[in-house]
């Protein structure tokens, strides 16, 4: 057995990021297709999850992001209210480069043979056309397009439930949740962020960019001349002077040990899943006065959405749902003052309760 198997074995059986229930390699070669299928837990019901296609250093890597992200999922959906447990799905390659429709399909017969036990949608690097070819090869699929059946792009709630854990935010620091006149500093506008600088221009929120993609930056500027500016990179977003909230909205680990210290922020609040690099950072922002709403928390509108969608979509539902962000994000930060703990910690907490009762209702 090689190191990279040993390396693997750990992981799924041993190490923090383990003890997922099944955990699925997949590959056809016809098309070029590697993926990792990771179910964390069902106690809630089926795996509900998005499908990330990223180039992936090795397959470690990739092993360790689909368990590090089915693991969210679960606390993520439980914090939503959703009946619906944790998982999520990699696909190891450059999507510019290698998707294929073939590539496409063939993943959505792996997700079939799981029947049902893994619900996929959108995430990184896949889109609602690519839901469409997935669908044609699996049921248990949702993100699709509306021609299609399906609730269209899950990016628009997801942003306005990130806006509604900025306002709980603003609501406890500050003691009012307008955002007016507020500076906000979004790395990564793309698919989630670009509909959350709309968000913040019409609450009257100043806004700063940066994305890695110079399109996505000249996109945002040429469509608002006024009240949003741009930096070269993260590392010049997180000194800005003046910030008021940080939303990474791009890939997680965006709150390290370089990144905090240096952080002019006093909350953090965004899309992205996986912000906190490891479990100390949410220490660390504690003992700096940094406010940390929770990503699995506040960027679940998106699932909502798209687990509406298994039940006959409707838009305005989907909304009312993603709206009480504002009021879950508030309890999280009540319960984490009554507890003296992080709120990432509160929020683990009340997760993991729903899903020991529902695994002991069940008999599990």
């Amino acid at each position: 057995m090689t190191d990279v198997d040993n390396g693997v074995l750990h992981t799924l059986f041993h190490s923090d990021q383990g003890g997922h229930e099944q955990v699925v390699l997949c590959q056809d070669r016809a098309s070029g297709l590697k993926a990792v299928i990771a179910i964390h837990n069902t106690a809630l019901g089926p795996a509900l999850g998005g499908t990330r296609f990223y180039p992936y250093a090795s397959e470690e890597d990739a092993v360790a992001d689909a368990l590090n992200l089915a693991r969210g999922m679960s606390y993520k959906n439980a914090m939503a209210g959703l009946d619906h447990g944790g998982g999520k799905a990699v696909i190891i390659g450059d999507p510019e480069r290698d998707k294929t429709e073939e590539l496409l399909l063939a993943y959505g017969r792996f997700v079939a043979s799981l029947s049902g036990r893994y619900v996929t949608a959108c995430d990184v690097g896949t889109y609602v056309a690519d839901m469409d070819v997935v669908a044609r090869e699996c049921r248990w699929t949702t993100g699709r397009s509306p021609s299609n059946g399906g609730a269209g792009d899950s990016s628009v709630l997801t942003a306005f439930g990130v806006f509604q854990g900025m306002r709980a935010s603003a609501q406890h620091l500050w003691g009012d949740a307008s955002l007016r006149g507020r500076k906000v500093g979004i790395a990564g506008v793309g698919k989630v962020g670009h509909h959350l600088v709309e968000h913040l221009r019409d609450e009257g929120a100043e806004v700063v960019i940066t994305d890695v993609r110079a399109e996505s930056v000249l996109r945002i500027l040429d469509k608002h001349p006024t009240g949003v500016s741009a930096v070269t990179d993260t590392e010049a977003l997180i000194r800005v002077e003046g910030l008021d909230i940080y939303a990474p909205c791009a890939l997680g680990g965006a709150l390290n040990d370089d990144t905090v210290p240096v952080l002019t922020a006093k909350v953090v609040c965004g899309a992205a899943n996986n912000q906190l690099e490891h479990p100390g950072v949410e220490k660390d922002l504690a003992d700096r006065g940094i406010l940390y709403a929770p990503d699995y928390v506040v960027n679940a509108g998106g699932v909502i959405q798209v687990a509406d969608e298994l039940h006959g979509f409707d838009f305005d539902r989907c909304k009312a749902k993603a709206a009480k962000i504002f009021d879950t994000t508030l309890a999280i930060f009540a319960r984490a003052k009554e507890d003296g703990i992080p709120p990432a910690a509160a929020a683990d907490r009340i997760a993991e309760q729903r899903m020991h009762e529902a695994s002991a209702a069940r008999g599990r």
